[in-house]
């Protein structure tokens, strides 16, 4: 089933996301959980769109759960990072150089159209 816009949304969900971690901005928890499932149904639409018909869909699966894994401890090593002052800086900048990148992907969207 398509998804119009699911391009854009996983942009704006970079620029959104970076740009939450940039800002150190803290957000209601509803909100969050809103702007989070949004953006995780485009992301997981995308990625079982992108499956190529011969693969194995219990294989194709498993990479994901693993790459899902090693996603959720680099995220947890940066979260680390905050406990020094020059950590939190840095990962600040991150979420900032995340955000231009979102940016960047709908420019780069809105130019191929």
């Amino acid at each position: 089933m398509p998804l119009p816009g699911t391009e854009i949304i996983i942009a704006l969900s970079v620029i959104v996301l970076g740009a939450v971690v940039a800002l150190a901005a803290r957000l209601n928890l509803i909100l969050a959980m809103v702007i989070v499932g949004v953006f995780a149904f485009a992301h997981g639409h995308a990625h079982g769109v992108e499956m190529p018909t011969s693969a194995d869909a219990l294989a194709f699966s498993v990479g994901f759960v693993i790459a899902t894994g090693m996603l959720h401890a680099l995220g947890i090593t940066i979260g680390l990072l905050i406990k020094w002052p020059v950590g939190f800086g840095v990962v600040r900048a991150m979420g900032g150089l995340a955000a231009l990148f979102g940016v960047y992907l709908i420019a780069e969207h809105v130019i191929n159209l």
